[in-house]
């Protein structure tokens, strides 16, 4: 699960205006890199302008999903990652930036954008795993762990219960067995008498 980009856009006027981006390339070769931070930039703004206030869109393009979001007080959120990165986790997380954004950056700054945020980008960085933003992924992901002790505690149980059955399985034989030898000494020692 990877987020490539996140960026948010001023949708005042018909074409949307770049506020703030963030990108991560890391994973791609040196060469390619300048390639694939502007197709995200241009792929973002495509995604931006398609966005009416109060809609969202994903967009999946091969293995990339384009997450877009804009709010009806006209500021929209662009977010692109790999298709398994969940996508109630990538929309929460934007609508979370576009407060945080809003709140220190307020409308009337906005001629000064695009901005850099050094908060939002380490927010962007902990996204990575997105079990480190989503509580709810997080508590999931203890669950599916406990599931599998329980399940192996369980299995050792069972084969416990096995081997007890066993174990008393052959108790019982072996106390038959006992009181045959009991039987068959005590018809063989009546026959001679100790003095």
């Amino acid at each position: 699960m990877k987020a490539l980009a996140l960026s948010l856009w001023n949708k005042e006027n018909e074409k949307a205006v770049n506020l703030l981006t963030i990108q991560d390339v890391a994973q791609f070769s040196y060469f390619q890199r300048a390639t694939v931070a502007e197709f995200l930039t241009f792929t973002s703004q495509f995604m931006a302008d398609r966005t009416a206030p109060g809609e969202r869109k994903s967009v999946k393009e091969k293995e990339y999903i384009c997450h877009s979001l804009t709010k009806t007080d006209k500021i929209g959120a662009v977010m692109i990652c790999d298709e398994e990165y969940p996508q109630r986790v990538a929309f929460t997380f934007m609508l979370k930036i576009m407060e945080e954004f809003l709140a220190k950056h307020p409308k009337g700054t906005w001629s000064s954008a695009p901005f850099t945020d050094a908060d939002i980008r380490k927010q962007f960085d902990a996204a990575q795993d997105p079990k480190e933003i989503d509580h709810l992924m997080k508590i999931q992901t203890d669950l599916d762990e406990t599931k599998v002790i329980l399940y192996d505690t369980i299995e050792k149980v069972l084969e416990r219960g096995e081997k007890l059955e066993d174990i008393v399985s052959r108790s019982e034989q072996l106390s038959a067995t006992s009181k045959q030898f009991y039987k068959t000494a005590k018809s063989t020692n009546s026959c001679c008498v100790i003095l």
